[in-house]
């Protein structure tokens, strides 16, 4: 059995039967099966896992009994085989219908022939181009757009609400595109032309950033620069340009006591770090990043100490109960807060799939107000704070921002940006927030 569609397969029927988080299971089933081509498994789980509303449309078609009744585990495999049949150019038809039998007969003994009938019948569609007839998109523009880009409907609803159904469509496609690798450069250790340089010289294809100085695009191959050798001596770290525009537009200075009240998985913490200098002897400043997971607080002691900072204060707080010892005294504040996570859905695809219910808007909102109000509490006169998520939803952001501000009128906005998932970045929602001095 091919090792590499059989990793795909267990990362698949993991989302599928566990509600896993595509990447986390990516890297599990990785680590474990070692596949030849791990490049080609996550092509195939996340090309499914975007696909999928499609994939099932066109399989319902061709399952007169629907898919109601099919096994997960056969829903799988098929879905896998169109995939590759619909969208996968180096993969032979002949080699997408063959291979997924043959795990058939090791994986769903029985059924073999069922899904070996399937995917024929739909590889004959395909080369005739007799695909089934998509939803009208002029009579139900939700219903077309929810199966052409797989989104959920109330997906595409709360789109069209917020952008028009021109933008959504741009949105959509944009959410099931590849992101670039993105690196924010160390500025303590180097500068993005050396960087630049240097792994140019390596064979790595790059770019520079158009939105922060400190981000390099990584526009090809991409992998085995966490190999490398000045990554692990902490040049760079990989960081989506959005987030590391979030750090800039906060952009603590020397001497500044900084808090970062979400800090985990801490590429903002970091980032904010290597602006302030690090001479802990001196004014550097501090800051205190918080977390309620101790694990991924030591995770982000281990990147400090790779990226050569030392003023970092880590502790476990829960962001919606202040620390009262922090209470006025901070520079700068960074409220990068829980939320849905329709930013970066190009990185987590299942999201799009979601039921409305299982994302719980109302629960993540009024977590959202209170981390912000606690948050605020830290900021003294004159200081600056920073809210910000990966997500697109206006009642997540502006509405956010728009109720803090009715009742914080000690506080103004600055500074607002919200980015739309593209070539360049994930989507994302940055508000920069100034506390009045003191009369």
């Amino acid at each position: 059995m091919d090792i590499n569609r059989k990793t795909a397969y267990e990362v698949l029927l993991d989302m599928e039967t566990n509600q896993s988080y595509s990447n986390l299971a990516l890297n599990q089933y990785i680590e474990k099966n070692k596949p030849e081509n791990p490049a080609f498994v996550r092509e195939l789980v996340y090309g499914v896992t975007e696909n999928r509303i499609l994939m099932d449309y066109y399989l319902a078609a061709q399952i007169p009994s629907g898919l109601r009744k099919v096994k997960k585990q056969d829903l799988t495999l098929l879905r896998m085989g169109i995939y590759q049949l619909l969208f996968m150019d180096s993969v032979p038809s002949y080699a997408a219908v063959s291979e997924t039998v043959a795990m058939a007969r090791r994986l769903c003994r029985g059924r073999e022939g069922f899904i070996n009938g399937v995917l024929r019948g739909f590889q004959r569609r395909t080369e005739g181009n007799e695909l089934p007839t998509l939803p009208d998109r002029e009579t139900d523009p939700v219903q077309y757009l929810s199966v052409r880009y797989s989104a959920a409907r109330w997906l595409v609803e709360l789109w069209i609400d917020a952008y028009g159904t021109e933008k959504t469509e741009k949105l959509l496609e944009a959410s099931n595109g590849r992101p670039l690798l993105s690196l924010r450069v160390n500025r303590k250790k180097t500068d993005r032309n050396a960087l630049m340089q240097q792994l140019r010289q390596d064979g790595f294809q790059v770019e520079a950033g158009s939105l922060s100085d400190r981000v390099i695009l990584v526009t090809g191959k991409g992998t085995g620069i966490l190999q490398h050798r000045l990554y692990k001596d902490g040049w760079f770290s990989v960081q989506d340009q959005a987030s590391v525009l979030a750090a800039d537009t906060l952009h603590p200075i020397e001497g500044n006591l900084v808090v970062d009240v979400c800090a985990a998985p801490g590429g903002k913490t970091m980032a904010l770090a290597e602006d302030m200098g690090d001479d802990v002897e001196s004014e550097a400043g501090e800051i205190f990043a918080f977390d309620i997971y101790e694990h991924k607080l030591k995770l982000m002691e281990e990147q400090a100490e790779r990226l050569g900072i030392s003023i970092l204060k880590t502790r476990c707080q829960d962001a919606r109960q202040a620390c009262e010892e922090l209470k006025g005294k901070a520079d700068c504040v960074l409220a990068d807060v829980p939320c849905s996570g329709l930013g970066v859905i190009r990185r987590k695809p299942e999201i799009k799939l979601k039921e409305k219910a299982e994302l719980d808007f109302a629960e993540l909102e009024e977590r959202q107000k209170e981390i912000l109000h606690a948050a605020s509490s830290y900021v003294k006169p004159g200081g600056s704070l920073v809210y910000s998520t990966c997500t697109i939803n206006p009642a997540e952001n502006e509405k956010q921002i728009e109720a803090f501000l009715a009742g914080h009128e000690d506080f103004a906005e600055k500074k607002r940006l919200q980015l739309l998932p593209g070539r360049e970045t994930d989507g994302f929602f940055i508000c920069r927030l100034e506390r009045a001095q003191k009369e």
